[in-house]
């Protein structure tokens, strides 16, 4: 193999696992990435097939397909095809053996498991990439589910990270790598996974949402629950939850509702039409089990949505992976959100600003989509409104007169973004984590109850949801602070008005303006002022020649003469030519 480029204070280990990774992309036929790891060009970047990309990473082993779920929550970065390839990306590792979690697990807890449980399985009934899951009773009698990290995961990830950076280094001396920011993606993928390797960040995160679910006013926190942390025997390397007995939401005994033929379950992470025929439960006969009711369907998919609303508009602090596989139907009748691992936060603005887009996306107010979209993202050259107005345009008459069943709102978010991306603007990854969440449950809920609106879901909301935007939680609160604001502006403004009097009077002020384009426009004057003032020499040289000729008397005078006529006509000749060649000659 040929020398690596990748920096020469390489351990074997590292050695090794490059030399793996090498053969895994020419197993595979990813061309640009062995060119890249053994010196070749990296300046034309090139991406595989998605279903290719996706057997890759799943080659390459846990901590590349962490890397695979965290692209499928950038559409910033990747196509949708791409989106939805890597959206249900799952590593298929084995389950640690018994005999070596059990040792794994006396190693990491506080106290010996016998002083702490009733029972427990070392007998896996999940097993993921980071980690795997083990029922137990404690000695208090209740059920718990144990998450325990795999043994030598975090020297695993340590190995892969330094390469990845490395990878990154590489890519981010392209114009490919600048573009996209490659070493700042790097960082965020290594931040991540980090924090997924501590369990006690999971915990929180799912204290948080708990909190928030409990206490929100939109839902019924009797029928929608989040798990609760047993706090005393939980750490970095072991999670220790209450055990919430149920299954998946898809396979819940439920009544299914025929699908009408012009309602599918697109958006990333939700099964289409070819995935219809796989999924028992999206076939367009309905089955009704004993004691189930249609209703009950339609109630679930109201309180899914109102949750996720809540998290979205409200707390700013959402679920940022809710597939049908993360949300249990309990055998007591209620939901739970599980798997809190991955988590997005939008701030206020951001919400604000995201209300509105979603408004003007179901509105077909192009103009109105455009002006949010420029305050959400970061230009990376100069923006065209003109062309953005209009491809929104385009866009958005797809939408319009569209019936409320068919309107797929995550399809046509990430429509939206994707127009952004194709006039040079940058989206910062919350919005694609707030797309991935919205994508994945509007596509698990079409596929739960293919009747389902999201439109007609939200409209109940809208006025509470404004009025939060507008008053927040504490409207006295509110009140106080505009008025301080108020009082903090008619104090500074006579000083600054003051001051700026000040500056006219003694003539001291100066006026900053630059208008885009103008750069441009004065390099087209300069051209025409240099050929005006050029053709007025060859006027004068001709005119000399001309006077000359008219009074020599003696060779010298003759020779002057002709020179000064060659001359003339040589660039005069040469001027016509160049404002041929300009095509700015009409």
């Amino acid at each position: 193999m040929p020398r690596s480029p990748l920096p020469s204070m390489l351990t074997p280990d590292l050695i090794g696992r490059q030399r793996e990774i090498v053969e895994v992309f020419l197993r595979n036929g990813w061309d640009y990435m062995r060119r890249l790891l053994t010196g070749g060009d990296p300046d034309r970047p090139d991406l595989p097939p998605p279903e290719v990309l996706r057997n890759i990473l799943i080659e390459l082993g846990p901590v590349y397909v962490k890397l695979g779920q965290l692209l499928s929550t950038r559409p910033d970065l990747l196509s949708p095809s791409y989106i939805e390839a890597l959206s249900g990306l799952q590593s298929t590792v084995p389950a640690v053996p018994a005999a070596q979690i059990e040792g794994y697990i006396r190693q990491h807890m506080v106290r010996p498991p016998e002083e702490v449980f009733a029972e427990i399985g070392y007998g896996a009934i999940a097993a993921g990439s980071i980690g795997q899951t083990h029922r137990a009773v404690l000695k208090t009698g209740q059920a718990v589910a144990v998450k325990v990290q795999r043994p030598g995961i975090d020297k695993q990830v340590e190995r892969d990270m330094a390469l990845i950076k490395d990878i990154a280094r590489l890519v981010s001396t392209t114009q490919f790598g600048q573009r996209y920011n490659i070493t700042e993606l790097a960082e965020e993928f290594k931040s991540a996974l980090t924090n997924e390797l501590d369990f006690t960040t999971e915990a929180r995160y799912t204290d948080e949402l708990r909190k928030d679910m409990t206490e929100s006013r939109w839902i019924d926190s009797e029928r929608l629950t989040v798990p609760q942390i047993i706090w005393p025997l939980t750490n970095s390397k072991i999670l220790v939850m209450e055990w919430l007995e149920g299954r998946p939401l898809l396979q819940a005994p439920l009544p299914v509702v025929p699908r009408p033929n012009d309602v599918g379950a697109t958006g990333f992470g939700a099964a289409g039409k070819d995935g219809d025929a796989a999924n028992p439960l999206a076939d367009p006969f309905e089955r009704l089990l004993p004691g189930d009711t249609k209703d009950e369907r339609g109630e679930i998919t109201s309180l899914l949505f109102r949750a996720f609303l809540s998290q979205y508009f409200i707390t700013g602090f959402f679920h940022a992976d809710p597939h049908p596989g993360n949300i249990f139907y309990l055998d007591d009748g209620r939901v739970a959100l599980l798997d809190c691992g991955m988590m997005g936060r939008l701030d206020p603005q951001t919400r604000a600003t995201l209300t509105e887009l979603v408004l003007a996306i179901v509105s077909s107010d192009a103009q109105r989509c455009a002006q949010l979209t420029l305050q959400l993202t970061e230009p990376l050259k100069p923006i065209d409104l003109v062309r953005l107005e209009s491809d929104y345009s385009r866009l958005l008459g797809r939408y319009y007169g569209i019936s409320l069943d068919r309107f797929n709102t995550a399809e046509a978010f990430s429509a939206v973004i994707e127009t952004g991306i194709r006039n040079h603007l940058r989206w910062p990854a919350n919005i694609g984590l707030f797309t991935k969440s919205l994508a994945n449950l509007e596509g698990g809920a079409r596929l739960f109850n293919p009747a389902v609106n999201l439109i007609a879901e939200i409209k109940p909301l809208m006025v509470d949801l404004f009025r939060q935007q507008l008053v927040g939680n504490d409207p006295l609160q509110m009140f106080l602070r505009t008025g301080l604001e108020f009082r903090n502006l008619s104090l500074s403004a006579p000083r600054q008005f003051g001051f700026l009097l000040d500056r006219l009077s003694d003539e001291t002020l100066q006026w900053n303006l630059r208008i885009q384009g103008m750069d441009s426009l004065q390099r087209s004057i300069e051209r025409a002022a240099n050929r005006r003032a050029f053709s007025t020499v060859v006027a004068a040289l001709i005119i000399g020649a001309a006077i000359i000729s008219t009074s020599q008397q003696t060779a010298q005078l003759q020779w002057l003469s002709t020179l000064l006529f060659a001359a003339a006509s040589f660039l005069g000749l040469w001027l016509i030519v160049s404002i041929l060649r300009s095509g700015r000659w009409k």
